[in-house]
């Protein structure tokens, strides 16, 4: 099996996986606020209706469209409805007992710091990256982590450094799409418990050290180099066998060689030499010669 074929099943297994860890859905502790709570939640409520004017305005709170809101009376989750959640609206709130705490439900980017890795051939690259991620169970996010943002930051740290220790150089340069994906699929397996979901991870640049930029610029250079000196055989090899049928047309026919001769002679009549010697036939020659000799 090539390695290609391994990742994709790798990638498989932690989809489902993942699919599972969703299958868990938060289960907050169904015990009351106790005796005492009931009583001094009694004592508020009457308070609240002696004062009701006034009170009415800190009982009011408005939740964004973009928001859920979860109320803790006395520090415990509190169900409203059959539901822990609260929608976007006007949520009732009981001064001095509950408190209301907004969940941004809208997706956030966090910035993952360059970090230095050693890849699988023994290069040393510095890699920094971007988590694009999003809050699907407010209540979860809220009572299972303290830092959503932090704690993914963390998460994307670890993960870069495992995942791209397993490939080589070029291998990251040129496969970013698939790394990309392995990541987001692993951040999002381990976020899933908070209640985050991981919609993508991009990476965004990969530095290398100024002696491997060197390195490759000089391997590029070279290989631009044998290329023109190919093409330029190439050239030579195709104007040679040119000229040689060039040549043979012309021994076959002495016409042609005619008028190449008159033709050069031109071209060197166009020319502004001070001195200009034309070459005389060899045939014309010979017929002056015998001519003197009779």
């Amino acid at each position: 099996m090539t390695s290609r074929e391994l990742s994709t099943v790798e990638i498989v297994d932690i989809e489902q996986s993942n699919e599972r860890t969703r299958e868990q859905r938060w289960e907050p502790d169904e015990e009351g606020i106790g005796a005492g709570g009931v009583i001094l939640f009694i004592l508020i409520t009457i308070l609240f209706i002696c004062t009701f004017p006034i009170t009415i305005f800190f009982a009011i709170r408005t939740v964004k469209t973009y928001e859920r809101a979860i109320i803790l009376r006395f520090g415990r989750l509190k169900r409203s409805g059959g539901k822990y959640v609260l929608g976007a609206g006007l949520q009732f709130v009981m001064p001095c007992a509950d408190q209301m705490i907004r969940i941004d439900l809208r997706t956030r980017t966090v910035n993952i710091p360059p970090q230095e890795i050693l890849t699988s051939d023994a290069v040393t690259v510095g890699v920094d990256a971007v988590v694009f991620m999003r809050v699907i169970e407010p209540a979860a996010a809220l009572l299972r982590v303290e830092n959503a943002a932090k704690s993914a930051e963390l998460l994307a740290v670890t993960a870069l450094r495992s995942v791209l220790g397993t490939y080589e150089l070029s291998q990251l340069l040129t496969n970013r799409d698939q790394i990309d994906s392995k990541l987001a699929i692993l951040l999002d397996q381990a976020t899933g418990e908070w209640g985050i979901k991981v919609e993508r991870v991009e990476i965004k640049d990969v530095s290398l050290p100024q002696e491997m930029q060197r390195a490759m610029a000089a391997e590029a250079q070279a290989v631009r180099a044998s290329k023109a000196k190919v093409i330029a055989a190439q050239g030579e090899l195709e104007a040679s066998s040119t000229l040689r049928k060039a040549a043979e047309e012309m021994a076959r026919s002495p016409t042609a060689l005619q008028l190449r001769y008159l033709q050069t002679l031109a071209t060197i009549a166009t020319e502004q030499n001070s001195t200009i010697v034309f070459p005389l036939p060899i045939e014309l020659l010979q017929s002056f010669l015998s001519k003197k000799q009779a």
